[in-house]
């Protein structure tokens, strides 16, 4: 259902333009569970935007955010929203209704699992960037100069309620939000919400931490984040995202990205 994955740059750009006017069409003729929350539009915050396939297409793909790191150039999405190096692509935190309060910047490189690389694991469905700096005042800036960041979690609780901001796939809409009780699938978390539609893949679930916010899962793993509007997860976080940040960070070098296959739905 997430899923807004497609081989060339000209067929990506026309599935966004039909994806745009599909949003609104359920994944399947069946009821949302008991209880189940409803998403709500806001004007975005500053560490979670879209992801654009160049610095000149109007409409997103994917969501990704800012996670802390020593350099402050690190962002956190789903590894099917990526393809090939990821290079080239833009991010516009807080990005609403056509405004990109806090510029586009560039992605230079992606960092994945091996275990997603070789066989698209639904479990290793994660992935850092890096992007680029700005020139800002005439002084080199980093993007969490700008926008601050969300700290990487590795653990989720049961029950713990967890913040979505995402971005449904499009050009000059609104973010949509939600604060759930995170649950688990098998493995997976997961939450209910609706809508979150494609586009809204790589979207961090943020819980406060301290005067901050921790991201500890993302919409993506099981089906590419879910096969229903109402029902989402994640991969598991643990050791393996840690791994693949660590190699952001020390800026390894950077994965190549198979198209996403799938999503089994």
């Amino acid at each position: 259902m997430h899923r807004l994955h497609v081989h060339t740059l000209a067929a990506r750009v026309l599935m966004l333009t039909l994806a745009a006017a599909l949003l609104t069409a359920p994944a399947a003729a069946a009821a949302p569970p008991p209880g189940t929350a409803t998403a709500t539009t806001f004007n975005g915050t500053p560490t979670v935007g879209p992801l654009f396939v160049s610095a000149a297409s109007t409409h997103h793909f994917c969501t990704a955010s800012v996670v802390h790191s020593p350099r402050g150039d690190v962002l956190l999405t789903a590894a099917h929203c990526v393809a090939g190096t990821a290079a080239g692509y833009t991010f516009a935190p807080g990005f609403h209704a056509g405004v990109a309060p806090y510029g586009r910047w560039t992605v230079t490189g992606a960092y994945l699992d091996p275990a997603w690389l070789t066989s698209q694991d639904p479990r290793r469905d994660f992935a850092f960037l890096t992007v680029a700096p700005k020139l800002r005042d005439g002084r080199r800036t980093e993007i969490e100069q700008v926008t601050g960041a969300n700290i990487l979690g590795l653990h989720t609780r049961r029950g713990e309620r967890v913040t979505i901001p995402a971005y449904p796939g499009g050009a000059d809409n609104l973010p949509v939000t939600c604060e759930v009780p995170l649950y688990y699938e098998g493995v997976y978390p997961a939450f209910n919400c609706d809508p979150y539609v494609g586009g809204t893949s790589g979207s961090p679930w943020l819980v406060r931490s301290g005067s901050g916010r921790k991201v500890v899962a993302l919409i993506g793993g099981l089906h590419q984040g879910g096969c229903f509007s109402y029902t989402s997860y994640s991969p598991p976080f643990g050791a393996p995202v840690r791994r693949a940040y660590l190699r952001a960070v020390h800026h390894d070098v950077p994965n190549v990205a198979p198209v996403a296959g799938s999503d089994g739905c």
